[in-house]
């Protein structure tokens, strides 16, 4: 067929790379190459409803369900990607790995239910310079999945803080604290949320952002979707 020519000229003139080991990607493997995906340091926590992830964050909020995709492994080349997608514009990268985890979650069945999903906003000052939020592509790959829409209008992060990376524990809930607002509480209400965010350290920034839709939402129900936690932070031995 002709787009299947065009695809293979495409690739021969601009070759796909595996975007964790940087190989040439096989026609077919759109996400990540075979190597790549065989060793990848899944968390397989989409396929049980409790879960250290949901146990952590219903310490803090009424959670449905939680899952994270992947182990945040110290020098790990997926550690090395999500860097990159987060801040190197690779956003198709976020966009890829998002539908590979919504293909997860819908398989296991426990998500059927969610009706949208909202990822964690970004400032509008961060989302110029950095020139696109990388959580609303990851978002974008898990809503096609599960077949729902995706909500990048209902809550918005009101007030700028200052970068998690370099901050304490105690530093990072105290720089999250009432920097999200909820302005359309009425096209979320009544609905099973997913929020969506890259990688969960401390869990204070989707913490925050999921107590203020339950508090300006009304009969709402929240589920949340990382991409990446490292073992340590749930307490689990590799």
């Amino acid at each position: 067929m002709l787009s299947d020519m065009l695809s293979d000229l495409r690739r021969i003139v601009l070759p796909s790379v595996c975007p964790i080991c940087g190989g040439r990607l096989p026609r077919g493997e759109a996400v990540v190459c075979s190597l790549c995906e065989a060793t990848a340091p899944l968390t397989h926590l989409w396929l049980s409803a409790d879960n250290p992830l949901r146990e952590r964050f219903s310490d803090f909020m009424p959670t449905d369900k939680a899952a994270a995709l992947f182990w945040y492994v110290e020098g790990s080349p997926w550690r090395a990607a999500i860097h990159r997608f987060k801040y190197g514009n690779m956003w198709r990268t976020a966009y890829n790995l998002g539908r590979w985890y919504g293909a997860c979650l819908k398989q296991s069945g426990l998500y059927d239910d969610v009706d949208v999903v909202v990822p964690v906003p970004l400032h509008w000052w961060r989302r110029l310079t950095r020139g696109y939020n990388q959580s609303e592509y990851q978002a974008d790959g898990i809503a096609r999945e599960l077949g729902v829409k995706v909500d990048r209008q209902s809550v918005v992060r009101h007030r700028y803080n200052k970068s998690q990376t370099s901050q304490s524990h105690h530093e990072r809930w105290d720089n999250v604290e009432h920097i999200f607002r909820v302005r359309r509480p009425d096209r979320l209400r009544g609905k099973h949320i997913l929020l969506v965010d890259d990688v969960l350290t401390t869990g204070a920034t989707i913490i925050s952002l999921g107590t203020t839709i339950l508090e300006g939402v009304e009969d709402c129900r929240l589920s949340v979707a990382v991409l990446a936690t490292p073992r340590h932070t749930l307490h689990v031995e590799g």
